[in-house]
């Protein structure tokens, strides 16, 4: 079995579009959601999301590049360009290991939206363009990664709701362990534009504190109202230990650890049960007991029924050791299928410069909550190791464990 290490990370987020301004972001415990006046006008009940900067290509892809890539496509290719420099890459090493790539997305809204609605008005399919079935795909984000950057590995999209990033990181550490692959370029992205949206806000799951943006993604809260949307892109590049120390790269951790599970249950509402073996799936994988984990990125994202199973979950395999908790979601929103990459890239982030960001807006933790260990306020603290779980729709559980590699 081959160990598997992180070798370069790249976000595009709305904590800061590269890795120095959200490693910023989380220390400061500063919030990247806002008041979108296009929800407001479109008649959404809540108005509120996560926003970054639109990225501008022009000058850095040519035109065939640009048609082809979805919104979520562009942050996705930018959070690569960054994971690609610090991981001291280039296109012969690329392309000698046969680097691969695995994604998370589950939608692409406003490409298939916006076609339908040439189609509908024009009634002449020729108008839609020619790069709008490579956007249009679920898999648009890996079909252009790979077309781009001349990967010649492993190459497609995982689905899995808002664990999809998770585990996308998951699969490509089996890849790695068992051999099939030296390199894999893994991540997440999430498209933000409300069509994307819409249906989420038709379900009433969404927070309406809307006189204060900052402060309605609670998690874990006893006041918690629902979550807010968010999105972007983070990319996270793993290697074996072999092939990274042969090429003298760096080792930013080793992942030690993936487990995951399905509910088995409703469709959208959680249980404790399918968390729990998820989170006992990757201690057993990682060979460590709960005891060793010091910090757990928490799913929790502001929803009541949701937190209050993951915290219950967490407090049955980690109520004798309590290690320190927090969910950066309360600060960057639910960045759905980009969220288990993205949450990977800022527990890194606090890793490397030995703290643990604040869960914000946590005022009065409920019953559940007040079983675990949240911090509220930056903690410096040394990470040795870290675990993080993300959750889904379906019932769809990821947990991934990190270790410090010294």
């Amino acid at each position: 079995m081959n160990r598997v290490v992180i070798t370069g990370i790249g976000i595009y987020s709305c904590l800061g579009t590269s890795l120095d301004q959200v490693r910023d972001s989380l220390f400061q415990g500063k919030s990247g959601i806002v008041f979108d006046e296009e929800r407001k006008i479109m008649g959404f009940r809540s108005p509120l999301t996560g926003m970054v900067e639109k990225p501008v290509l022009k000058g850095i892809l040519d035109r065939r590049q640009r048609i082809g890539l979805a919104e979520q496509g562009e942050y996705a290719y930018l959070s690569t360009l960054e994971a690609i420099k610090n991981a001291k890459l280039d296109e012969e090493i690329i392309d000698r290991n046969e680097f691969g790539v695995l994604f998370g997305n589950d939608s692409s809204a406003r490409a298939v939206i916006e076609a339908t609605d040439i189609i509908r008005e024009k009634k002449d399919t020729t108008l839609v363009g020619s790069g709008s079935v490579f956007q249009s795909m679920n898999s648009t984000v890996t079909m252009n990664l790979a077309t781009i950057f001349k990967l010649k590995g492993v190459n497609f999209t995982v689905s899995g709701a808002c664990a999809s990033g998770s585990h996308a990181i998951g699969i490509g550490y089996f890849l790695i362990k068992h051999g099939l692959q030296k390199g894999v370029i893994c991540g997440g992205a999430q498209e933000i534009n409300p069509f994307s949206m819409g249906n989420f806000d038709a379900l009433s799951t969404f927070s309406v504190r809307v006189d204060e943006p900052t402060r309605a993604s609670r998690p874990f809260d006893k006041n918690r109202d629902g979550l807010v949307p968010s999105g972007g892109a983070a990319t996270v590049i793993i290697e074996s230990y072999e092939s990274a120390v042969e090429r003298g790269a760096p080792i930013l951790a080793e992942i030690i650890g993936y487990g995951f599970s399905s509910n088995g249950g409703h469709i959208s509402q959680p249980n404790v049960e399918g968390p729990v073996r998820a989170l006992e799936m990757s201690l057993r994988d990682a060979g460590i007991p709960a005891s060793l984990i010091d910090y757990v990125n928490a799913h929790a994202t502001s929803t009541p029924v949701g937190d209050m199973y993951e915290a219950r979950a967490l407090d049955s395999v980690f109520g004798g050791s309590k290690p320190l908790v927090s969910s950066t979601k309360s600060m960057t929103g639910h960045e759905c299928w980009m969220a288990g990459a993205s949450e990977i890239v800022y527990s890194l982030l606090m890793m490397q410069n030995d703290f643990v960001a604040p869960n914000i807006n946590l005022e009065t933790p409920d019953e559940d909550s007040a079983k675990l260990n949240i911090a509220t306020k930056t903690v410096e603290k040394n990470i040795d190791t870290l675990l993080s779980n993300s959750f889904g729709f379906g019932g769809t559980n990821s947990s991934l464990i990190l270790k410090k590699v010294k």
